[in-house]
């Protein structure tokens, strides 16, 4: 699957390098600075889901697309929660991933950087350096919390449904992974609000999404 791959994406006109192992693929990764990733989530050396989340751990935000099994609904919720952008299900149609390389490298290219610091609360986000701070403590924040993050206060003061937070940021519209916003909006809380229980800026307006306010 991978040659057949390589061979189809290199006639589409796309600069493809390729790898067969975990391993592989990270070194390949880090030396090549790819403009999208395609990952398959079951690799010989280990979990294709494992390496998405050390690649995002590390500050790659070049999009990736897992590649998964058919079925496998956990598959399709950890990919997006450790910081996948899209995912294809085995056995998949080259029209279909063509069409979300192409939505993806749209996305990534059209996207204006927020120009200087952002304040939320006593948390302040530099978008450009991918780096939240709070109270002079620069906190771990994954490259799909900082995107979100950054959607979130380019909508500042607007309400914001799941689905339309789910295709934004994450490129996909399945009702199925929903609830991958909400963890993600969990995970934002503990590092902006004062009392995450009891959320001072990033508010939920039950029955419609999610709103940012200023302060």
């Amino acid at each position: 699957m991978r040659r057949g791959l390589e061979d189809n994406l290199e006639i589409e006109g796309y600069g493809v390098v390729s790898a067969s192992t975990m391993r592989d693929g990270r070194v390949a990764a880090m030396k090549r600075n790819p403009d999208l990733i395609i990952l398959d989530a079951m690799l010989p050396d280990g979990d294709g889901i494992e390496l998405c989340k050390q690649l995002r751990a590390e500050g790659r935000t070049e999009p990736i697309i897992m590649v998964t099994a058919k079925g496998a609904e956990m598959d399709k919720v950890l990919a997006l929660e450790t910081g996948a952008d899209d995912y294809v299900v085995k056995p998949f149609s080259l029209r279909e991933l063509l069409a979300r390389i192409h939505a993806q490298l749209r996305r990534s290219q059209i996207q204006e950087p927020l120009r200087g610091p952002v304040r939320v609360g006593a948390a302040e986000i530099d978008f450009q350096s991918h780096r939240l701070t709070r109270d002079g403590r620069v906190l771990e924040t994954s490259a799909k919390e900082i995107e979100l993050l950054r959607y979130l206060v380019g909508h500042r003061g607007e309400v914001i449904s799941r689905s339309a937070l789910l295709v934004a940021v994450w490129g996909h519209g399945s009702e199925t992974v929903t609830r991958t916003v909400d963890n993600f909006i969990v995970r934002l809380r503990r590092k902006l609000e004062p009392d995450p229980a009891n959320p001072q800026f990033l508010l939920t307006v039950h029955g419609r999404g999610y709103k940012l306010i200023k302060g």
